[in-house]
């Protein structure tokens, strides 16, 4: 039986290397069980954090070849933006045979009316937050940002994590959570009666006034993935 599988917040880092051959043996073994993958969707922060596709980083070349090896097998492979990974282009897509979707992203999912997302939109409350993310998207930003040196991105790279983690320490647990009111309107809106994100690391599944929305694991934490096919959704654990 087909199923499409949905990951997000990988978070990989050179700092952390077991991260990233989870999501090698993790790939590997979709595609040994390829006649059941029909496509894998990774929902935003697959990076830590990504300064551009040039990075001749070790971290980003084996993210590549883990990448395209999967699409080369057959699966299809969608990526969307996250808050930690938002310059990620068409030349990555192009190395690992993805495509760049954009956020929130309808979906028929086997008959089912679908809205993908990376989460943090859906967090209204972080208003400092939402600020700083409309400022960064800004086209002007990110040429200024992509037309710097490749070792002063990282650097700027580091900062802005530096920053975002002290941020979010200091606020409390329900302004970077997602606002119930905000996740119905956007499932009404976009007429879906499931919707699929990750961000808050709080991975589970809850009823909403539209459906049910299914939040995905962070893989430092608690590693899952979304597993949906004709039959039954079911949230996994990676192991």
């Amino acid at each position: 039986m087909s199923s499409v599988y949905f990951i997000s917040d990988i978070h990989l880092d050179a700092a952390r290397t077991q991260t990233g051959r989870l999501l090698e043996r993790f790939t590997q073994a979709l595609i040994h069980d390829k006649e059941s993958c029909a496509a894998l969707y990774i929902l935003g922060d697959l990076f830590d954090a990504w300064v551009g596709d040039d990075d001749d980083s070790l971290l980003a070349s084996r993210t590549r070849q883990t990448l395209k090896a999967f699409t080369a097998a057959g699966p299809d492979l969608y990526v969307m933006h996250g808050n930690r990974d938002f310059l990620l282009g068409e030349d990555f897509c192009s190395a690992t045979g993805a495509q760049l979707l954009q956020d929130p992203f309808r979906l028929d999912l086997f008959g089912r009316r679908a809205l993908l997302m990376h989460g943090d939109l859906l967090c209204i409350d972080d208003v400092d937050y939402q600020r700083f993310r409309s400022s960064v998207r800004q086209p002007q930003w990110r040429d200024a940002v992509l037309a710097k040196p490749l070792e002063e991105r990282r650097l700027l790279a580091r900062t802005l994590r530096q920053a975002s983690n002290e941020a979010k320490s200091n606020k409390p647990e329900d302004i970077v959570d997602v606002h119930p009111d905000e996740v119905d309107r956007v499932m009404c809106e976009a007429d879906a009666e499931l919707l699929i994100h990750g961000h808050t690391h709080r991975p589970g599944q809850h009823r909403v006034a539209c459906g049910s929305r299914w939040v995905l694991g962070d893989w430092e934490h608690r590693p899952t993935t979304l597993k949906v096919n004709s039959e039954e959704i079911q949230l996994l654990d990676i192991q």
